[in-house]
Protein backbone atom coordinates (compact mmCIF):
# COMPACT_ATOMS: atom_id res chain seq x y z
CA UNK A 1 0.00 0.00 0.00
CA UNK A 2 1.30 3.51 -1.39
CA UNK A 3 1.61 6.32 1.26
CA UNK A 4 -0.28 8.26 -1.05
CA UNK A 5 -2.92 5.61 -0.08
CA UNK A 6 -2.27 5.46 3.21
CA UNK A 7 -2.67 8.78 3.40
CA UNK A 8 -6.36 9.02 1.81
CA UNK A 9 -7.45 6.10 3.95
CA UNK A 10 -6.54 7.58 6.93
CA UNK A 11 -7.95 11.09 5.73
CA UNK A 12 -11.40 9.34 5.20
CA UNK A 13 -11.35 8.02 8.97
CA UNK A 14 -10.77 11.59 9.80
CA UNK A 15 -13.30 13.06 7.64
CA UNK A 16 -15.79 10.54 9.06
CA UNK A 17 -15.23 11.85 12.66
CA UNK A 18 -15.26 15.15 11.97
CA UNK A 19 -18.54 14.86 9.67
CA UNK A 20 -20.56 13.11 12.45
CA UNK A 21 -19.78 16.24 14.74
CA UNK A 22 -21.47 18.29 11.66
CA UNK A 23 -23.82 20.61 13.08
CA UNK A 24 -26.75 18.73 11.55
CA UNK A 25 -25.72 15.62 13.54
CA UNK A 26 -25.49 17.57 16.88
CA UNK A 27 -28.78 19.36 16.17
CA UNK A 28 -30.65 15.85 15.24
CA UNK A 29 -29.50 14.03 17.72
CA UNK A 30 -29.75 16.09 20.73
CA UNK A 31 -33.64 16.25 19.58
CA UNK A 32 -33.84 12.48 19.34
CA UNK A 33 -32.35 11.88 22.49
CA UNK A 34 -34.38 14.35 24.33
CA UNK A 35 -37.71 13.08 24.32
CA UNK A 36 -37.33 9.50 25.01
CA UNK A 37 -38.17 7.63 27.96
CA UNK A 38 -35.13 5.94 28.97
CA UNK A 39 -31.45 6.03 27.92
CA UNK A 40 -31.32 2.71 26.13
CA UNK A 41 -34.44 4.31 23.66
CA UNK A 42 -31.96 7.38 23.14
CA UNK A 43 -29.29 5.34 22.42
CA UNK A 44 -31.46 2.82 20.09
CA UNK A 45 -32.95 5.68 18.44
CA UNK A 46 -29.64 7.83 17.89
CA UNK A 47 -28.02 5.33 16.38
CA UNK A 48 -30.42 4.11 13.75
CA UNK A 49 -30.60 7.74 12.67
CA UNK A 50 -26.44 7.60 12.07
CA UNK A 51 -27.40 4.31 10.56
CA UNK A 52 -29.62 6.14 8.12
CA UNK A 53 -26.60 8.84 7.69
CA UNK A 54 -24.51 5.72 6.47
CA UNK A 55 -26.95 4.70 4.07
CA UNK A 56 -27.27 7.28 1.91
CA UNK A 57 -23.47 7.78 1.88
CA UNK A 58 -22.88 4.13 1.39
CA UNK A 59 -24.98 4.13 -1.56
CA UNK A 60 -23.81 7.20 -3.00
CA UNK A 61 -20.09 6.53 -2.58
CA UNK A 62 -20.70 3.16 -4.58
CA UNK A 63 -21.82 5.03 -7.22
CA UNK A 64 -18.69 7.04 -7.44
CA UNK A 65 -16.46 4.83 -7.19
CA UNK A 66 -18.05 1.69 -8.62
CA UNK A 67 -19.50 3.49 -11.48
CA UNK A 68 -17.87 6.29 -11.45
CA UNK A 69 -20.73 8.58 -11.91
CA UNK A 70 -20.64 12.23 -11.33
CA UNK A 71 -22.98 13.59 -8.44
CA UNK A 72 -25.23 16.76 -9.98
CA UNK A 73 -24.02 20.01 -9.13
CA UNK A 74 -26.91 21.05 -7.36
CA UNK A 75 -27.29 18.42 -4.67
CA UNK A 76 -24.92 20.21 -2.39
CA UNK A 77 -28.19 23.37 -1.85
CA UNK A 78 -30.84 20.48 -2.29
CA UNK A 79 -29.46 17.98 0.69
CA UNK A 80 -28.81 21.66 2.74
CA UNK A 81 -31.97 22.78 2.56
CA UNK A 82 -33.74 19.44 3.15
CA UNK A 83 -31.21 19.11 6.04
CA UNK A 84 -32.47 22.63 7.39
CA UNK A 85 -36.47 21.62 6.91
CA UNK A 86 -35.97 18.56 9.03
CA UNK A 87 -33.99 19.82 11.50
CA UNK A 88 -36.62 23.27 12.34
CA UNK A 89 -39.73 19.94 12.47
CA UNK A 90 -37.46 18.39 15.11
CA UNK A 91 -36.95 21.60 17.26
CA UNK A 92 -40.72 21.88 16.80
CA UNK A 93 -41.58 18.53 17.70
CA UNK A 94 -39.37 18.44 20.61
CA UNK A 95 -40.89 21.77 22.31
CA UNK A 96 -44.67 20.05 21.61
CA UNK A 97 -44.01 16.66 23.20
CA UNK A 98 -41.99 18.28 26.16
CA UNK A 99 -44.48 21.07 27.27
CA UNK A 100 -47.49 18.03 25.85
CA UNK A 101 -45.55 15.78 28.82
CA UNK A 102 -45.20 18.52 31.07
CA UNK A 103 -49.30 19.19 30.85
CA UNK A 104 -50.44 15.95 31.14
CA UNK A 105 -49.11 14.08 34.27
CA UNK A 106 -50.58 10.95 32.88
CA UNK A 107 -48.71 10.69 30.01
CA UNK A 108 -45.41 11.00 31.36
CA UNK A 109 -44.57 7.21 31.15
CA UNK A 110 -45.21 7.36 27.76
CA UNK A 111 -43.53 9.14 24.75
CA UNK A 112 -46.03 12.43 23.86
CA UNK A 113 -48.16 12.69 20.97
CA UNK A 114 -46.37 15.80 18.99
CA UNK A 115 -48.47 19.32 18.94
CA UNK A 116 -46.90 19.53 15.86
CA UNK A 117 -49.16 16.66 14.74
CA UNK A 118 -52.41 19.20 16.11
CA UNK A 119 -51.16 21.98 14.55
CA UNK A 120 -50.26 20.36 10.73
CA UNK A 121 -53.97 18.78 11.09
CA UNK A 122 -55.53 22.12 12.03
CA UNK A 123 -54.19 23.45 8.54
CA UNK A 124 -55.04 20.46 6.98
CA UNK A 125 -58.57 21.35 8.31
CA UNK A 126 -58.66 24.56 7.12
CA UNK A 127 -57.59 23.76 3.88
CA UNK A 128 -60.81 21.22 3.25
CA UNK A 129 -62.82 24.12 4.68
CA UNK A 130 -61.53 26.34 2.18
CA UNK A 131 -61.99 23.37 -1.06
CA UNK A 132 -65.70 22.62 0.33
CA UNK A 133 -66.68 25.71 -0.66
CA UNK A 134 -66.25 24.52 -4.38
CA UNK A 135 -66.83 21.13 -3.91
CA UNK A 136 -68.42 19.74 -0.87
CA UNK A 137 -67.73 16.26 -1.73
CA UNK A 138 -64.16 16.48 -0.73
CA UNK A 139 -63.65 13.98 1.40
CA UNK A 140 -62.64 15.09 5.21
CA UNK A 141 -58.76 14.51 5.50
CA UNK A 142 -57.32 12.20 8.18
CA UNK A 143 -55.56 13.31 11.01
CA UNK A 144 -51.80 13.92 10.86
CA UNK A 145 -49.61 11.37 12.92
CA UNK A 146 -45.81 11.39 14.02
CA UNK A 147 -43.77 10.31 16.58
CA UNK A 148 -40.24 8.86 16.54
CA UNK A 149 -40.18 5.39 15.46
CA UNK A 150 -37.24 3.20 13.69
CA UNK A 151 -38.56 3.92 10.35
CA UNK A 152 -38.64 7.90 11.03
CA UNK A 153 -35.58 8.48 12.67
CA UNK A 154 -33.59 6.27 9.47
CA UNK A 155 -35.81 8.51 7.48
CA UNK A 156 -34.09 11.58 9.04
CA UNK A 157 -30.68 10.33 8.91
CA UNK A 158 -31.29 9.43 5.23
CA UNK A 159 -31.75 12.64 4.51
CA UNK A 160 -29.28 14.42 6.36
CA UNK A 161 -26.86 11.92 4.43
CA UNK A 162 -27.77 14.33 1.08
CA UNK A 163 -26.26 17.74 3.58
CA UNK A 164 -24.62 19.92 1.90
CA UNK A 165 -20.86 18.35 2.40
CA UNK A 166 -21.62 14.65 0.92
CA UNK A 167 -20.35 15.41 -2.91
CA UNK A 168 -17.19 16.76 -2.15
CA UNK A 169 -16.73 14.61 0.42
CA UNK A 170 -17.21 11.40 -1.81
CA UNK A 171 -14.62 12.49 -4.17
CA UNK A 172 -12.00 11.29 -1.97
CA UNK A 173 -13.42 8.29 -2.23
CA UNK A 174 -12.92 8.41 -5.91
CA UNK A 175 -9.20 9.85 -5.10
CA UNK A 176 -8.71 6.46 -2.96
CA UNK A 177 -10.09 4.30 -5.78
CA UNK A 178 -7.51 6.13 -8.67
CA UNK A 179 -4.85 5.30 -5.97
CA UNK A 180 -5.31 1.72 -5.54
CA UNK A 181 -8.24 0.46 -7.36
CA UNK A 182 -11.94 0.03 -6.81
CA UNK A 183 -11.42 -2.20 -4.05
CA UNK A 184 -9.37 0.69 -1.92
CA UNK A 185 -11.74 3.69 -2.82
CA UNK A 186 -14.61 1.03 -1.22
CA UNK A 187 -12.09 0.55 2.07
CA UNK A 188 -12.00 4.07 1.94
CA UNK A 189 -15.63 4.42 1.67
CA UNK A 190 -15.83 2.16 5.23
CA UNK A 191 -13.14 4.21 6.86
CA UNK A 192 -15.16 7.25 6.26
CA UNK A 193 -18.37 5.18 7.51
CA UNK A 194 -16.56 3.79 10.63
CA UNK A 195 -14.95 6.88 11.75
CA UNK A 196 -18.91 8.44 11.02
CA UNK A 197 -20.49 5.72 13.25
CA UNK A 198 -18.19 5.77 15.86
CA UNK A 199 -18.46 10.37 16.58
CA UNK A 200 -22.47 9.77 16.16
CA UNK A 201 -22.30 6.81 18.74
CA UNK A 202 -20.46 8.90 21.26
CA UNK A 203 -22.22 11.79 20.70
CA UNK A 204 -25.62 9.83 21.44
CA UNK A 205 -24.89 8.56 24.47
CA UNK A 206 -23.41 11.47 25.90
CA UNK A 207 -26.43 13.22 24.96
CA UNK A 208 -28.85 10.34 26.30
CA UNK A 209 -26.94 10.29 29.19
CA UNK A 210 -27.55 14.27 29.62
CA UNK A 211 -31.08 13.61 29.06
CA UNK A 212 -31.60 10.72 31.36
CA UNK A 213 -29.69 12.58 34.28
CA UNK A 214 -32.15 15.37 34.00
CA UNK A 215 -34.82 13.50 34.22
CA UNK A 216 -35.27 13.66 37.83
CA UNK A 217 -34.77 17.41 37.69
CA UNK A 218 -37.72 19.92 36.32
CA UNK A 219 -35.97 22.83 35.73
CA UNK A 220 -32.83 21.70 34.67
CA UNK A 221 -34.92 19.38 32.31
CA UNK A 222 -36.95 22.06 30.77
CA UNK A 223 -33.66 24.60 30.10
CA UNK A 224 -31.75 21.69 28.42
CA UNK A 225 -34.38 20.64 26.47
CA UNK A 226 -35.56 24.33 25.60
CA UNK A 227 -31.91 24.87 24.69
CA UNK A 228 -31.47 21.89 22.46
CA UNK A 229 -35.05 22.84 20.49
CA UNK A 230 -33.76 26.61 19.93
CA UNK A 231 -29.96 25.29 18.87
CA UNK A 232 -31.74 22.70 16.32
CA UNK A 233 -34.16 25.73 15.28
CA UNK A 234 -31.39 27.94 14.40
CA UNK A 235 -29.33 25.87 12.59
CA UNK A 236 -32.26 24.49 10.56
CA UNK A 237 -32.90 27.97 9.15
CA UNK A 238 -29.72 28.75 8.50
CA UNK A 239 -29.18 25.25 6.38
CA UNK A 240 -33.22 25.66 4.94
CA UNK A 241 -31.56 29.66 3.52
CA UNK A 242 -28.45 27.81 2.26
CA UNK A 243 -25.88 29.94 3.91
CA UNK A 244 -24.33 26.87 6.15
CA UNK A 245 -20.71 27.51 5.02
CA UNK A 246 -21.30 31.08 6.90
CA UNK A 247 -21.01 29.02 10.17
CA UNK A 248 -17.53 28.45 12.11
CA UNK A 249 -16.01 24.97 12.00
CA UNK A 250 -16.74 22.81 15.04
CA UNK A 251 -13.68 20.75 14.46
CA UNK A 252 -10.48 21.89 12.21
Amino acid sequence: MSSALELALVSCALLGLRHGFDYDHLAAITDITSVQRTWREGMRLGLLYALGHAITVAVLGAAVIFLHLGLPHNLDAVGERLVGATLIILAVYVLAAFFTRQSDAAQSRAIPTSRLALLITGARHIGWRIKRLRNPEIPRPEPFRFRYDKGSVVLVGIIHGLGAETPSQLLLFLLAAKLGGTSRGFLGLLCFIAGLLVMNTIMTASASGIFASSRHRPRLQALVTSLTAVYSLVIGTIFLLGVSDKLPALVR
